[in-house]
């Protein structure tokens, strides 16, 4: 019988902010949420001291999960098209931050890790998160099916869905017109996927502001750690209604100023 694992450090790799917190094995936030900002070319090296500076705040955990921005497999990173994939390709980040923190470790996409929080486990149910980029993940009476990097599908003239709903595309065409956008992939992704529910999250998926269909909905920023428990636990049961939210958020400014 698998172990299960009861205390999980989650991160999640963001393209402007790295996130930590400790979830149980029902991802129930059991700690606060501690975020510092992604440095610019942030190459392995960098983020493997970062990570480990950041799990020195958390106590007693016995396994990590990690979610990244790119597309991974078997540990390895093979894209990162918001920290650079030149410098990440073929780097083994599971197995390094491992050693690292003498603790076992998984690194997952970091759309798959959201919604394998956010999905209800019935049916066909597609997750894509708007932030620095577009991602997707994709999943079967809750089972994680492979990873497509479906972002990087040419959709418009020299755009893929990454450059096309991107920040730096909503920040150079505006609100209005980046709404539109996404209300057109929304779409897309119907025609294309046929799902039966649609989860939306990211850091930009508060910036709707249509209405979405009766099988859309918005799924918060913490399932992209709160998800870390069923990478570890599949079996667990899903998270109810009302039980998403961390306890807060704690920067390591806000940390410094405890002591």
């Amino acid at each position: 019988m698998p172990k299960t694992y009861k205390r999980i450090l989650a991160f999640d790799i963001g393209g402007t902010g790295l996130k930590a917190a400790l979830v149980d094995a029902n991802g129930h936030f059991l700690s606060e949420r501690l975020r510092v900002p992604t440095p610019h070319h942030c190459n392995p090296a960098k983020m493997l001291k970062l990570l480990a500076q950041m799990a020195k705040a958390f106590d007693g955990y016995d396994a990590v999960a990690i979610g990244f921005p790119g597309y991974v497999k078997r540990g390895v990173v093979h894209t990162a098209p918001n920290l650079g994939t030149k410098a990440w390709a073929g780097f083994p980040l599971e197995k390094r931050l491992s050693k690292l923190l003498g603790k076992p470790t998984r690194l997952r996409n970091d759309a798959d890790v959201q919604g394998l929080a956010a999905i209800s486990g019935n049916g066909l149910e597609l997750v894509v998160t708007l932030g620095t980029g577009f991602g997707t993940a994709w999943f079967h009476d809750g089972a994680l099916l492979p990873h497509l990097e479906f972002a990087h599908v040419p959709v418009h003239h020299k755009h893929d869905f990454d450059g096309w709903i991107g920040e730096a595309q909503r920040l150079k065409i505006g609100h209005k017109k980046w709404n539109k956008r996404v209300k057109e992939t929304i779409e897309i992704l119907e025609t294309v996927f046929n799902y039966d529910h649609l989860y939306i999250g990211g850091g930009n998926a508060n910036r709707i502001d249509f209405k979405l269909p009766a099988h859309v909905r918005l799924t918060p920023n913490e399932d992209g750690m709160a998800g870390a428990a069923f990478v570890w636990n599949s079996k667990s049961p899903r998270k109810t209604s009302g039980t998403k939210k961390s306890p807060g958020r704690q920067s390591r400014r806000s940390k410094s100023r405890r002591r």
